[in-house]
């Protein structure tokens, strides 16, 4: 019993890849805690987002089509799963260390906005310094979950999740994988809600691309995983082939023009942001309305980057209830 976290640490050294990130040598946390006895540090800090509030309300946060009529469009908690699986996939191939995948993997979205993109551009124009949702999802972790306290996770998960995006630079090849992971998942899943609604139809896609990829989300989706796994193999690096790079750029690029920016699939958005913009004027006029835990904030933090922490926090459907007790009259609310 006293040797089981031992144990796991000894097969990763034994099993993974020497370009693997071992949890016996990772970086450490931000502050000191007692070892758990049965699991190693990145099983440890998964099971820490995966139980955190942060975690549970991605299921009612917007992944691209805002209140879509039907219950198979993707939310922010199905993509991070689609995500999670898409890396464990990957590193597992590679022998790299699946369990830091799936923590970053998990707390990548933690600090995403209400209205998925649409809601995050918004809070970026409110608040001095910007909005990011990547770094606000390390914020989440470090400080704003577990009352102020974060969840105290190491700096290998922390770093993953603060460097998730396509251009950014994580620490290890596991946060790469992440990075690759997360396009991999919202591109193709993006598709398939986008050609559920109407939006786009399947012969609209880049033929070209297409002939590369697959033609369907899961012959893509495994394309892209075995190409990956071919161009990666027992090299310390994280990369795509020349052709699956143009191919999966070019059919990220035709979802920017055609979905991403429809005035279809957006069409709610107008409506979406001004709510954001009304209530975060409202709470930066009047701070002594905020919760307590986000009014103790203010003694170390300016005003309007605490209340983008409170907006960042809302699910959609919070956030229009909120706009409701704020700004119509009772009798008429929700």
């Amino acid at each position: 019993m006293d040797n089981v976290r031992q144990h796991i640490c000894d097969i990763e050294k034994m099993t993974l890849s020497p370009y693997a990130t071992l949890s016996a040598n990772t970086k450490g946390r931000e502050r000191d805690c007692e070892p758990c006895e049965l699991r190693s540090e990145f099983q440890r800090d998964r099971d820490k987002i995966l139980h955190c509030k942060s975690f549970r309300r991605l299921k009612h946060k917007t992944q691209v089509f805002l209140s879509p009529e039907g219950d198979h469009y993707r939310t922010r908690l199905t993509h991070t799963l689609e995500v999670s699986q898409i890396g464990r996939t990957i590193a597992r191939a590679l022998r790299l260390n699946e369990d830091l995948v799936e923590a970053i993997a998990l707390g990548h979205d933690l600090g995403h906005t209400p209205f998925g993109h649409a809601g995050e551009r918004q809070l970026n124009e409110l608040v001095e310094g910007g909005f990011s949702h990547s770094l606000q999802s390390r914020r989440v972790v470090e400080l704003l979950e577990n009352n102020g306290k974060g969840l105290n996770l190491t700096f290998e998960v922390r770093d993953g999740i603060a460097n998730h995006k396509y251009n950014d630079h994580p620490a290890t090849l596991e946060g790469e994988i992440v990075k690759f992971a997360d396009r991999f998942a919202y591109i193709n899943h993006d598709i398939e809600d986008a050609i559920r609604g109407d939006v786009i139809s399947n012969s609209d896609l880049p033929k070209d691309c297409i002939e590369v990829l697959g033609n369907s989300k899961s012959e893509r989706i495994n394309n892209l995983i075995l190409d990956m796994v071919k161009t990666s193999w027992e090299r310390p690096a994280i990369e795509q082939s020349p052709d699956f790079k143009k191919a999966t750029e070019k059919l990220h690029q035709f979802m920017f023009d055609r979905v991403y920016l429809n005035s279809k699939a957006k069409s709610q958005e107008v409506k979406a942001t001004k709510m954001i913009v009304l209530i975060f004027e409202y709470y930066l006029n009047n701070l002594d309305k905020l919760p307590d835990f986000y009014k103790t904030l203010l003694n170390d933090y300016p005003a309007d980057r605490v209340v983008c922490d409170y907006i960042s926090s809302f699910t959609d459907r919070y956030c229009v209830r909120v706009f409701s007790e704020l700004f119509v009259p009772d009798g008429w609310g929700l």
